[in-house]
């Protein structure tokens, strides 16, 4: 049984083939008559309507349930969840607090199990990040992209992700922000990431300038101290002045504007942000018509 607990869990062709059935107009309907179970202990905006839509249009029913109704762990063990699910659908999404939980998930091994977010990857939003940067070049391998900011679930599933694509990963963060060695050496499996102390060296002729919030949900606590640490990480039109001319910004969303990116980026002729937004149900729908049809043969 295949699952996507990361977004290494696909070759390099597999993830190419995933992308190439994202742009497909007319898919197979390989949830024709099915559900899809969508479990969400953290609240979400892209994440849920973009799957409920990619399971739609490929035919299917999605259920979406928040944390509490099935109580992980407190009023039923993760696996038992699993289980009677894998009774009634098809596949189960999940975007949870923890990696761990998805990974019991699959253990159960009944059906697929899609990440939908945890603490330790995001591969959905990397999936939709890298059809948008194929998209708007053309391809690819060889493109180089530049993150600033905390390098978070976000930054290491883009990172795997560009590796395993041929794009050339750049990472600047403050000191206490940065990939612990064990990240790296995941990435490096894959790739070879560049990382930066200076925002302007990491964007220095980049064709993708990328942020995520310096403060992530659960964080709220720490968002005084983090608005310190990150002074200096701001994208603005100064530093987007240093990547190619031809660069575009992407921001997974939602973004705090004014913290780590200024509106005259968000909104200005570079940004593909509500492309890549609209990206995740596409890919979604790719990554979902691989996984339970060729994936299945």
């Amino acid at each position: 049984m295949r699952h996507f607990l990361e977004i290494d869990d696909l070759t390099p062709a597999e993830l190419a083939r995933v992308l190439d059935l994202a742009l497909v107009p007319d898919p197979t309907p390989v949830l024709a008559a099915k559900g899809m179970a969508l479990i969400f202990q953290k609240p979400s905006t892209r994440t849920r309507n973009s799957m409920e839509m990619a399971v739609v249009q490929l035919g299917g029913h999605p259920v979406c349930i928040q944390g509490d109704e099935v109580g992980l762990d407190t009023r039923e063990s993760v696996e038992d969840v699993t289980k009677a699910m894998a009774g009634f659908h098809a596949a189960i999404g999940a975007r949870v607090h923890q990696h761990s939980v998805v990974e019991r998930m699959a253990k159960v091994e009944q059906i697929p199990i899609v990440n939908l977010l945890c603490d330790e990857g995001h591969p959905m939003q990397a999936l939709a990040d890298l059809l948008t940067i194929r998209s708007e070049f053309d391809g690819l391998e060889g493109r180089t992209v530049a993150y600033v900011g905390d390098a978070n679930n976000v930054a290491r599933s883009l990172a795997i992700g560009a590796g395993l694509t041929g794009v050339q990963f750049r990472i600047a963060s403050p000191p206490g922000y940065q990939f612990a060695s064990e990240d790296l050496d995941r990435i490096r499996l894959v790739g070879e990431p560049t990382v930066c102390d200076r925002p302007e060296d990491a964007v220095a002729g980049a064709d993708v300038v990328y942020a995520d919030t310096w403060t992530s949900m659960g964080q709220e606590a720490e968002a005084a101290r983090r608005r310190r640490d990150f002074e200096g990480f701001q994208i603005d039109e100064r530093l987007m002045g240093l990547a190619s001319p031809e660069a575009i910004f992407l921001h997974c969303l939602p973004a705090h504007r004014g913290e780590e990116v200024v509106d005259e980026v968000l909104d200005g002729p570079r940004s593909r942000i509500w492309l890549q937004a609209a990206n995740r149900m596409h890919a979604a729908r790719g990554l979902l018509c691989w996984l339970l049809g060729e994936a299945q043969r």
